[in-house]
């Protein structure tokens, strides 16, 4: 990969990154919602609020459950095969220090004749 972050050919497999970097942070933040609530749960007093917290708490372990299944299944995420986690993982860390070490702020970008059309050609 070069290192010019407005080159179209960096941005192959791009979005294939995003749905993943997308779906671990939505495993992340489904996981700390389950926490939330349990706490929320052992605090409450209310049988009304428990019940409505427990409700929340199933749902959310639900979703969890639901997106950890949906990142096995795309090869996303391996929970029981540790080599293979660690080689996902290990790409990721070498995806952002590449990132990491691209000139992001150019002195010159224009880009024009890059392109097969202009943006205003149909």
């Amino acid at each position: 990969m070069n290192q010019d972050y407005l080159d179209p050919i960096n941005s192959l497999h791009v979005p294939e990154l995003a749905d993943t970097t997308f779906a671990m942070d939505l495993l992340l933040r489904s996981k700390e919602g389950v926490r939330n609530i349990a706490v929320a749960l052992t605090e409450s007093a209310s049988p009304d609020v428990r019940t409505l917290l427990r409700s929340q708490l199933m749902q959310g372990i639900a979703m969890h459950q639901e997106i950890t299944e949906l990142m096995i299944n795309k090869k996303w995420f391996h929970p029981y095969e540790l080599s293979e986690q660690y080689k996902l993982d290990q790409l990721s860390a070498n995806n952002t220090l590449m990132i990491g070490k691209m000139n992001l702020f150019p002195v010159e970008t224009n880009r024009k004749g890059m392109f097969d059309q202009t943006p205003d050609d149909h």
